[in-house]
């Protein structure tokens, strides 16, 4: 059985980003709902945790709110996957004047 690989974001997708300055020795809260997401997604996918952050920090991250057993790795590295899940994201539909008006027009949710 093919398993599944999907990349997820820590800032603004599994944390509370945005809420606070940015500080890049400190991650914000868990989202309310995050624990419940990962335990569901991971159920059928190998999940990645994905970030631009000190990967040491993220860990302990993980192992603070016990999100640690849904990831199989950290990584800053972008690999070949099933999904990315990203809160800065556009979805490339093959159109590349759509995909510009999208760009011109984006604004993360929690802003």
């Amino acid at each position: 059985m093919f398993t599944k690989k999907i990349l997820i974001d820590l800032d603004g997708v599994l944390n509370e980003y945005g809420k606070e300055k940015f500080n890049e020795n400190y991650i914000p809260d868990i989202k309310i709902g995050a624990y419940e997401f990962l335990e569901e997604l991971s159920k059928n996918a190998e999940l990645y945790l994905f970030t631009s952050r000190n990967l040491m920090l993220a860990t302990k991250w993980l192992i603070k709110n016990k999100l640690d057993k849904f990831f199989k790795d950290v990584t800053n590295v972008k690999t070949a996957s099933y999904l990315y899940i990203d809160d800065r994201t556009i979805c490339f539909r093959g159109n590349y004047k759509q995909t510009l008006n999208e760009i011109k027009n984006f604004k993360v949710y929690w802003k």
